[in-house]
């Protein structure tokens, strides 16, 4: 039987998709990520993830170490063209359809980031993306039960056993003992350690409660994306703007993809011109470190 992802998704909060970059993508993808990374660490590309924050805003200062590269769809990134290819990808863009149950006409270009190997072993909190560890039971509930406008995922070029979730947890407010419970809690009841192999994606529910592990001498490059949903408005535009994507995004230019990629990549480029005008460019961070 087929994998129905929206199904699978619904009921786990994750989905894993086997295959969808072949060896030849891989290797490519994998040189280049080396190279950007060699960019960021001598501070020619200064849009990082900086150790030890988890959350934005992240310093552009490469001393301290950092754990991913962001903006990949930035028109000054020196392989745009190979990263834009990744995130407009048939089979990444036919799954985001299925997903979010619309048309391509409705899909909205969001965020694409690269998740490295940290220069030290770092670990990431027990966390929601878009609701923060303060709200109540109540709030909690309300905010889970609000439409995901949205689809995110994380596309391995190297074997990846990053993530770690909490399945149906997207579902529910935290229990009394999740609420409680360390941060940085190793055994959390129900957890699942999420495994990928080089050119599998994991598309899931960014408020299913999750934490990522990283291990300082395990290879690691990992695509990190987001698109949205036109009908998200406002509410989407919290999560996506506050990584600076306001600043660049009018100037970003597919020219380099072929047709009917280059027009799919500027038709959902146009549609977050147009939610970063309404927005105004205020905008308030999910978290704070």
């Amino acid at each position: 039987m087929a994998l129905d992802p929206k199904a699978t998704i619904a009921v786990q909060g994750f989905v894993v998709l086997p295959a969808v970059l072949n060896p030849t993508q891989i290797s490519c993808l994998r040189s280049t990520c080396d190279n950007i990374r060699s960019l960021a660490e001598s501070g020619e590309w200064p849009h990082l993830r900086t150790l030890p924050k988890q959350f934005p805003p992240w310093s552009s200062d490469p001393s301290n170490g950092i754990w991913g590269i962001q903006h990949l769809l930035h028109p000054d990134m020196p392989f745009q063209n190979l990263f834009s290819a990744s995130y407009f990808n048939d089979t990444i863009i036919h799954t985001v359809k299925q997903l979010l149950d619309c048309e391509e006409d409705d899909l909205v270009m969001e965020l694409y980031n690269l998740l490295v190997r940290p220069t030290r072993d770092f670990e990431l909190r027990w966390h929601r993306d878009d609701i923060p560890p303060s709200a109540s039971v109540e709030e909690e509930e309300k905010r889970l039960q609000e439409p995901a406008w949205h689809a995110q995922w994380n596309l391995a070029l190297y074997d990846d056993d990053s993530l770690i979730v909490v399945p149906g947890s997207h579902k529910r407010a935290r229990t009394g003992q999740e609420r409680e419970a360390d941060a940085y809690e190793k055994d959390m009841p129900g957890q699942l350690v999420v495994e990928v192999k080089a050119g599998d994606v994991v598309f899931y529910d960014n408020n299913i409660l999750h934490r990522g592990v990283y291990d300082s001498n395990k290879a690691r490059a990992t695509l990190h994306g987001s698109i949205g949903h036109v009908a998200g408005g406002n509410a989407r535009a919290r999560n996506v703007l506050q990584h600076g994507t306001a600043k660049w995004v009018e100037r970003c230019r597919f020219d380099e993809l072929e047709e009917v990629m280059r027009h799919r990549a500027e038709m959902m480029r146009r549609k977050l011109v147009n939610m970063g005008k309404v927005q105004g460019g205020a905008t308030a961070f999910s978290h704070e470190d």
